[in-house]
């Protein structure tokens, strides 16, 4: 169990994870630049390189990258539990997803991304403790105690 402020650190860092991660898939000048590199990258460590894009292809990347980046600043700007917890269980989707593409033999730049989505995931579906809050009955109650005790 962890404390709800540990909790929102982790909606946070898990959201400017996201953010830096996808923002290159937003546009389509991004993504040239982003598939670019990472083909290059996968061919440096023999694992092959990525496929060419096709028009709808990068549209989806696109939509992807885009609506990521607006969840993620939502996350940033007004992290919540309810929040984490709806990324959580968005995470075990992309990780079903991503492990499917690599059961089928996706390029094996994949499992970084697979190893965070499955680590944000678990950090976002811990139990959140949280403190009782004092009620006016409850604290007036707590003064009483306290000006009999001095009597």
């Amino acid at each position: 169990m962890v404390s709800e402020s540990t909790f929102l650190r982790f909606v946070r860092a898990s959201a400017w994870y996201d953010l830096i991660v996808t923002l290159p898939f937003a546009t389509p000048w991004t993504f040239a630049l982003l598939h670019q590199g990472l083909s290059l990258l996968a061919h440096a460590l023999g694992i092959g390189s990525l496929p060419a894009f096709e028009p709808a292809h990068l549209l989806m990347a696109n939509l992807m990258g885009s609506v990521v980046c607006v969840w993620s600043v939502l996350r940033i700007r007004q992290p919540s539990v309810a929040l984490g917890r709806y990324d959580a269980v968005a995470r075990s989707l992309f990780a079903a997803w991503q492990a499917y593409a690599l059961a089928w033999g996706a390029t094996l730049l994949v499992v970084p991304f697979l190893v965070a989505e499955i680590g944000f995931g678990l950090l976002q579906s811990v139990p959140v403790g949280r403190v009782p809050e004092r009620t006016g009955t409850q604290a007036a109650g707590l003064e009483c105690l306290s000006d009999q005790a001095l009597d």
